[in-house]
């Protein structure tokens, strides 16, 4: 494994950026593989899959290549998948406690504990301060926030309590890392980093057919969309940077403390996790032409599971065309407004209303408005529940297996049932099964053909 590291380490492949970290045991600080500075001698070398196991070492995070802005490393998908859910809601729920995660998860706390030392060599607690910190660090080089609005987006107590932490991990306190005074009420911009290749015009292209009026606006080189998180309203806009390696987001939010779970969706929606080339391998050896290859396929997503399940009903037997000019007017309809901002309806909203201004067939209003109850009445929001859909009435396999691949950027979602699909199998020499487990991105490649 080291060799595979040395390799992309001297390359500074942009590939494997995010996948692993160097530490310098010279000089006591770790880098990302793609870091400017001179490579230093293999023997002065350490690498972790981790950066929160690098900064565990006693290595302190660059300040040139910021490790806190890599984007997120798939080193660890053969793991518990435990651990998997654990890392993802530790950093999704900053302001929890270990043992309010624990209880998430459904394990004892000390059970947690055993997992993260067996699979990650560090504790719950220190893995969840050092991404704290991390996070706090991204924000302090990038964002306008005041310090004590940066606590408590990245789920400090307080600024005294970040100062503290932020000293002891890095070496450096909050306002060394911080080049200017702060506005409040600016935006916050930011870079979401990726591993290259990242295709932006095939998902402007994507998106670009199916933008809801009045919540979506999307241009050659930016998209931008309103949303509501539980009770708060916001505002993003994402932007490719040219021959850079990541994009720049804005985002409006009326409470801070909603960043991070802010921030986790904008990377979910534009897939920027995903191992675009090893995805391509899997998908010419089931049989995709390789002139027909989409280079960095990634899942388009779209806000969440409910609004992906309304595009899905609404989009039954018609056109992507019609299905949106639906969508649209069922935003102005039943969408919140706020100065110049439209937002997607509630399911309150839905459920409420009889859809009678809907130009659809009666049972059709009736699965959405069926589909908005149960959302109304749901209190989790895990990924198995979108399976209880199956339930209600007018709900199919087809509509249940979209809003997971577009609502929740499941990997493996085989539309297989879908027209479109149909056409290009009889067309062309397909194993699906050969795609495992990548077969959302298959469905995309076949839409794509079409």
């Amino acid at each position: 494994m080291n060799t595979d590291y040395q390799q992309a380490r001297l390359a500074r492949d942009p590939r494997f950026d995010g996948t692993f970290f160097i530490a310098v045991k010279t000089t006591h600080i770790f880098c990302r593989p793609i870091c400017p500075a001179s490579a230093a001698l293999e023997k002065n070398v350490e690498y972790f899959q981790l950066a929160q196991q690098a900064m565990l070492a006693g290595y302190r995070p660059c300040l040139r290549c910021r490790p806190d802005s890599a984007p997120h490393s798939y080193a660890w998908q053969g793991v518990n998948t435990t651990v998997h859910r654990a890392m993802r809601l530790l950093r999704q729920n900053r302001e929890l406690n270990i043992q309010q995660i624990a209880t998430k998860l459904g394990i004892t706390a000390r059970y947690f504990r055993q997992l993260f030392q067996q699979h990650l060599g560090l504790s719950p607690k220190q893995y969840q301060l050092f991404d704290k910190v991390l996070f706090a660090k991204q924000l302090l080089h990038e964002s306008n926030l005041p310090i004590a609005h940066i606590a408590h987006a990245t789920g400090f107590a307080s600024a005294r309590r970040l100062q503290h932490n932020f000293k002891k991990v890095t070496g450096f306190t909050p306002q060394q890392i911080k080049q200017s005074k702060n506005k409040q009420g600016e935006l916050i911009s930011l870079r979401l980093a990726f591993r290259p290749p990242f295709n932006w015009e095939y998902m402007q292209s994507f998106f670009a057919l199916r933008v809801i009026q009045g919540v979506e606006n999307i241009t050659e080189n930016c998209y931008s969309r309103s949303f509501i998180t539980g009770t708060d309203k916001g505002w993003f806009s994402v932007s490719p940077v040219k021959n850079k390696h990541y994009l720049k987001v804005e985002i409006s939010l009326s409470n801070i403390e909603k960043l991070t779970n802010v921030l986790t969706n904008i990377e979910r929606i534009f897939d920027l996790n995903a191992d675009t080339n090893t995805i391509k391998t899997q998908l010419l050896r089931c049989g995709v032409p390789k002139d027909t290859m989409v280079t960095g396929l990634r899942i388009p997503g779209v806000w969440d599971k409910f609004e992906a399940g309304c595009r899905a009903i609404l989009g039954q037997q018609i056109s992507v065309k019609a299905a949106i000019r639906l969508l649209s007017q069922l935003t102005q309809e039943l969408g919140a407004t706020e100065g110049n901002k439209v937002y997607f309806p509630t399911p309150e909203a839905i459920a409420n209303s009889d859809l009678s201004f809907l130009k659809i067939p009666y049972s059709r209003k009736q699965t959405l408005r069926l589909l908005a109850h149960h959302n109304v009445h749901s209190s989790d929001s895990s990924e198995s529940l979108v399976d209880d859909w199956l339930s209600i009435k007018g709900v199919g396999p087809w509509t249940v297996a979209y809003a997971k691949m577009r609502g929740q950027s499941s990997p493996d979602i085989w539309l297989n049932t879908d027209l479109i699909v149909k056409k290009q199998l009889a067309k062309l020499t397909i194993d699906a099964e050969l795609a495992r487990p990548w077969r959302s991105y298959l469905t995309l490649q076949l839409w794509s053909m079409a």
